[in-house]
């Protein structure tokens, strides 16, 4: 059974940075999603990244604040987010069950069950 864990949602104050965590058994899929939802909201794709084929995709809105990295040996995916605005509050969620990524969270199998990322001062 694939099972996918977040963690490391914290509050942050505008500006700083915060690395969340995926992990679990559903990392041996080559693409790992990474959306969110922040209140009120829809949920959106922000970026993803794919071990067999090395794409990465980023939204427009975290390009070159967000990356995606990935550690095999712990069986985990970060998402590492800089210069963190108001407009990233969001509940953060990783998926998977892909060989390739997508933007649109109806394309992917396996979810974790989220994690609140708060920026404000």
């Amino acid at each position: 059974q694939v099972q996918l864990v977040n963690s490391g949602g914290d509050w942050v104050q505008p500006g700083g940075s915060l690395r969340i965590s995926c992990a679990g058994s559903g990392l041996d899929y080559c693409a790992i999603g990474w959306f969110r939802q922040a209140p009120g909201e829809e949920l959106e794709g922000i970026g993803c990244s794919s071990s067999c084929d090395g794409q990465t995709w980023y939204r427009d809105s975290v390009k070159g604040r967000f990356s995606i990295s990935r550690d095999t040996a712990k069986k985990t995916v970060y998402l590492q987010m800089n210069s963190l605005k108001s407009d990233d509050t969001a509940v953060y969620y990783c998926a998977t069950g892909e060989t390739v990524c997508h933007s649109e969270a109806s394309e992917y199998d396996y979810w974790g069950q989220g994690t609140q990322v708060t920026v404000s001062s």
